[in-house]
């Protein structure tokens, strides 16, 4: 949308176990600049707990988030006071780590006199291609995290179909699980990755749940429990058949996950076919090599246009927050403070719609 006035965004993320604060300026012609982008990791925190413990997240947003901001603000080279809007994540997500971003962010505009923008974790995700590479609606996206695997179409800020997601575990669960169940570090994803560049794709046959059923959902839970039972049944495990079990888990994940994409566009060719189609990959498993060649295969064999975000956006940051919020903004939508966290909050639910008469 062109032909608004330029607004700067505080944005505010703590879903799971990043503390992120961003500044991003949205000018008069609909472009995003990333002024700054903070995030604090809390990999330390949960290291030796093989995954993610939502108190821990939660006490270390309260620690860091007041830091985070002003760091965000100082490298933006603004004064708090120069933002137009707070941009908040309001959910989905671990429901301690998002009150605190969210209250935070209450706290923020009321004292500053601001807008508040409660922001759909989901759509922070859908919206970030607009601002790296000013992609139009409508587009397809596979959403592949931690907490997320799914396929939604997004035809405007606000408006979204979803098409297909996970029945069980989220792909990047899946990698941290097989992570833990190897004795790999975490988050999983990157060392499954690692270690499977040193191992036999072809060594193990993993099943490929749902494969050949046409829904556009992916099972995850299933091949989990196979590379279990086989490490349980070859234990104990040599680097080597770690290496194995790694390559092979990842090849029929990417095997699930290349074959249903090609299906989604299947779709998307036939319900769109005035459109020039798009795929947008977001999630931190966007960052996974194997995966991402196939999907770069998929759709240079069908002739559609792949955008992939830098990693920096694609996992979980301020930056992402903040744009989401100066869409909404730029459509005239605000939050007021009563305005409540959530753990778990489709896309395609009806209070996601931007209203004729939020200006």
């Amino acid at each position: 949308m062109t032909g608004q006035a330029p607004a700067i965004i505080l944005g505010i993320e703590t879903s799971c176990d990043e503390t992120a604060a961003a500044i991003v300026m949205r000018d008069e012609s609909g472009r995003g600049t990333i002024r700054s982008n903070v995030v604090r990791s809390q990999l330390d925190e949960h290291a030796a707990f093989g995954g993610v413990v939502p108190e821990l997240a939660a006490r270390a947003h309260v620690e860091w988030l007041d830091h985070i901001i002003a760091q965000a603000v100082d490298e933006a080279g603004i004064d708090l006071s120069d933002i137009d809007a707070v941009a908040a994540t309001a959910g989905p997500g671990l429901i301690g780590g998002v009150l605190v971003g969210l209250t935070t962010g209450k706290a923020l505009a009321a004292a500053l006199g601001k807008r508040l923008i409660a922001v759909n974790h989901l759509e922070a995700h859908a919206l970030t291609a607009r601002l790296t590479d000013g992609i139009k609606f409508p587009y397809l996206m596979l959403l592949v995290s931690g907490g997320h695997s799914q396929f939604v179409l997004v035809r405007g800020v606000g408006d979204y179909q979803r098409w297909g997601g996970t029945i069980d575990d989220a792909l990047g669960e899946a990698f941290d699980k097989v992570a833990k169940l190897l004795s790999l570090g975490h988050p999983g994803g990157p060392e499954v990755e690692r270690i499977a560049r040193d191992g036999d794709a072809r060594r193990f046959k993993f099943p490929r749940p749902l494969l050949r059923e046409a829904r556009l959902d992916f099972s995850f839970s299933g091949l989990k429990t196979a590379v279990r039972l086989q490490a349980e049944a070859i234990a104990p495990l040599t680097r080597q058949d770690v290496a194995d079990i790694a390559a092979s888990f990842q090849a029929a994940v990417t095997e699930i996950v290349a074959t249903r994409s090609r299906q989604a566009l299947q779709r998307l060719q036939a319900e769109w076919p005035d459109m020039a189609p798009q795929l947008v990959v977001a999630g931190g498993v966007a960052a996974n090599r194997s995966i991402a060649a196939a999907l770069a295969a998929v759709a240079e064999d069908m002739g559609v246009r792949l955008v992939v975000p830098p990693i920096a956006l694609c996992t979980d940051n301020g930056a992402m927050v903040a744009w989401a919020g100066a869409e909404r903004l730029a459509l005239g939508a605000g939050n007021g403070l009563d305005v409540a966290a959530r753990p778990r909050w489709p896309l395609d639910m009806p209070d996601m719609k931007v209203s004729e008469d939020a200006a």
